[in-house]
């Protein structure tokens, strides 16, 4: 009788707690400080990493790079300029390097420990850019946007860059395709790596000519790498003709000094990338695919021998994709991040017998490091707190500490919701895995809206990890549902592969029946559902508007509508080359699966936000479905961020994002209204 009564006070003491957190709102996903970067010195007593944290009103974010002790203990900030990150320890521990833009463009400073000091340490006129420490700490390699003709000479690609900006006429001239990418005209500019003597404050281009190297990973990702006696340097490059119609990227070996660069992937025509050499210095592990053109083949990590030649794939029998990976300090193992169902745990490999051994599950990991007695250092969100720091043992004793604490005030006044995970029965009867994250003050006995956000990529997941959309919404009242459709990473390389070719039918099939298993809940109001998605999702939003009425409106953000038209427009044309298997003229799931051609089916208020320097998804595919909407006399708003590409910048059009959808929602599903007003955020003449 006794215990049952101190469960039950229990249970009305966190209820109560709950109830006196408030909602979560726009404003507070700006007060969520960020940590990333952690590293361990060289004898892994201490931690240097770096903490982000934003200002909404001032429109103005800042980085500070803290060192503490393993523990824990003892954290101090070592950069005040609030510009500093991507701390690398010095081999003797006694010294930091980092990048800061404090003196205008990015350079990088070193830390001594002894003086307290920070010493800025290159000077390159164009700044220097995802910059790597030799071993031997005598060496710096980054990268720079360079005329071919101009190299290493940072001043003189300053002035040419400057006067082609200023000059009388403004155009862009192109002989060839992949003459934009992402967000920018490449005019010529080519990102070559340079290598900086710090004794001799010399520069040299270690990639020459018209090549981009390394290439450009939208998600980031090891680009290029010294080895371990800092005397060569691998990177990754595309040297074919037709750079925007295949993924045939290789390793380059070059010497620091400059020279001859040689291929050692060359018989690979699919992806070979992520270099890291081995402590001793006899492999360089990377990242390789295995079918050309395919961008999302399953990521394997393989091994080069130096000495002998050979290539041997080390996770072969690993069904998902391998991302960030680091060796152990005598070469032996190595440590990976794989996705898995919602998750990306952490793995440990075998180099000899290519056994794998998950040693920290059910984490969405972002990055780790770890130490010689394999204690695991690493970051990591769910959907109901936001990323921090933390430490585990990867032997039989595993408890896991919490390091920072950057959010403690926040979390213990805000409501943050958790996900729950709910398992439907999709195309082909795979089971599709859905997170589900219920409103502030959610009862059970109580219907409310719900929005179904369906991701972008196409192959990715959705993961249980901290985001904006997850808590913005439960905030203002709604039910946010996340599936993992057809398409999505995670769940073996055949559910991923089963999207190619069927963008409008497999995917299409699992959110339905999604949409079906969630309208059954007895809390879900299936009278005001809504749908949003970005990129594939935005897509997906519009091929939903000629194929249901389920919803009673729907947000597109950089979406595809017209399939013809956003081939000859997007840059990457490996992409829809493999995904719609051709090009329009050869291919007839170009019109199968276009939205355009399903127009007299549109009926659903439409929500449509593009970013007018996205060159992925061109802007033009929004005007093309927003032109449709307005004719048709469906109820429909465009939103065009102007300085934004395919990802919207966080301070500057973010706010407005996540403010137009809850208008949105508000005026079709009856949750909260927004804050603020949309059209007064864009005249400035709103307040945050």
């Amino acid at each position: 009788m006794k215990r049952h009564l101190l469960l039950a006070i229990a249970i009305m003491t966190i209820a109560t707690s709950m109830a006196q957190k408030r909602a979560f709102t726009i404003a507070d996903l700006y007060r969520v400080q960020g940590v990333y970067g952690a590293v361990l010195s060289p004898d892994g007593k201490k931690i240097a990493y770096t903490s982000s944290k934003s200002d909404l009103k001032a429109s103005k974010s800042s980085s500070t790079i803290y060192i503490m002790n393993a523990d824990g203990t003892g954290a101090k900030a070592i950069s005040t300029d609030g510009k500093s990150s991507g701390a690398v320890w010095g081999k003797d521990g006694k010294s930091l390097f980092f990048s800061s833009s404090l003196s205008g463009e990015q350079q990088i400073y070193k830390y001594d420990f002894a003086k307290q000091t920070a010493e800025k340490i290159t000077d390159f006129a164009l700044g220097v850019s995802d910059a790597v420490i030799s071993p031997d700490n005598n060496l710096i390699a980054f990268t720079a946007s360079v005329y071919p003709e101009l190299g290493a000479d940072g001043k003189a690609n300053a002035e040419a860059i400057k006067k082609r900006s200023e000059g009388p006429v403004q155009a862009h001239i192109a002989d060839a395709l992949l003459y934009r990418h992402w967000t920018e005209y490449a005019d010529d500019l080519y990102q070559h790596i340079m290598v900086y003597d710090i004794s001799r404050k010399t520069y040299t281009d270690v990639t020459p000519g018209k090549f981009v190297s390394p290439v450009f990973m939208p998600g980031g990702g090891v680009g290029f790498n010294f080895s371990p006696d800092s005397r060569e340097l691998c990177y990754v490059s595309n040297h074919t003709l037709h750079q925007e119609a295949n993924t045939n990227c290789d390793l380059w070996t070059v010497p620091v000094t400059g020279g001859e660069a040689l291929n050692i992937t060359a018989e690979n025509e699919a992806w070979d990338g992520s270099p890291v050499y081995s402590p001793d210095g006899r492999y360089i592990a990377y990242r390789m695919q295995t079918v050309p053109g395919y961008e999302s083949d399953r990521f394997r990590l393989a091994i080069y021998d130096r000495q002998t030649k050979q290539k041997t794939v080390l996770t072969e029998d690993f069904d998902n994709w391998v991302d960030d990976y680091k060796w152990s300090k005598n070469s032996r193992t190595i440590y990976f991040l794989g996705e898995e169902t919602g998750y990306q745990p952490l793995f440990k490999l075998d180099v000899k017998s290519h056994k794998i051994t998950k040693v920290i599950a059910d984490r969405a990991i972002s990055a780790f490091d770890i130490d010689d007695a394999g204690t695991a250092y690493y970051t990591y969100s769910t959907t109901g707190k936001p990323t921090a720091l933390y430490r585990q043992s990867t032997g039989k004793k595993q408890t896991e500490q919490q390091l920072t604490f950057l959010n403690k005030d926040l979390e213990a006044e805000v409501d943050i919701r958790p996900s729950e995970t709910m398992w439907v029965t999709g195309a082909d009867g795979d089971r599709v895995e859905v997170f589900i994250v219920k409103p502030h003050d959610f009862d059970q006995s109580k219907k409310y809206p719900l929005i179904i956000n369906v991701h972008g990529g196409p192959q990715m997941q959705w993961m249980n990890s901290f985001r904006g959309d997850w808590q913005i919404y439960p905030g203002a009242g709604y039910i946010v549902a996340y599936p993992n459709p057809h398409g999505s990473t995670g769940y073996g390389q055949k559910f991923t592969r089963a999207i190619s070719g069927n963008w409008g039918s497999k995917p299409y099939e699992d959110v339905m029946k999604v949409t079906d298993a969630l309208a059954s809940l007895a809390y879900v109001d299936s009278t005001r559902m809504g749908a949003m998605g970005w990129s594939y999702g935005g897509y997906f939003m519009n091929w939903l508007q000629g194929h249901t009425k389920r919803f009673k409106c729907l947000a597109s953000m950089m979406g595809l509508y017209d399939l013809r038209s956003m081939w000859g427009s997007t840059e990457e044309l490996w992409f829809p080359n493999f995904d719609l298997e051709g090009q329009p003229w050869n291919s007839d799931l170009y019109k199968k699966y276009s939205p355009s051609e399903y127009v007299r089916n549109f009926s659903t208020p439409a929500l449509v936000i593009t970013g007018e320097k996205d060159y992925r998804v061109p802007y033009t595919q929004s005007l093309q479905y927003f032109t449709t909407l307005q004719t048709l006399g469906i109820p429909s708003r465009l939103i065009v961020l102007k300085n934004d590409g395919h990802w919207p910048g966080n301070l500057k059009s973010m706010p407005l994002y996540y403010n137009a959808h809850l208008e949105w929602f508000h005026k079709y599903l009856g949750g909260a209204p927004a804050p603020w007003d949309s059209q007064k955020m864009v005249n400035n003449q709103q307040e945050y």
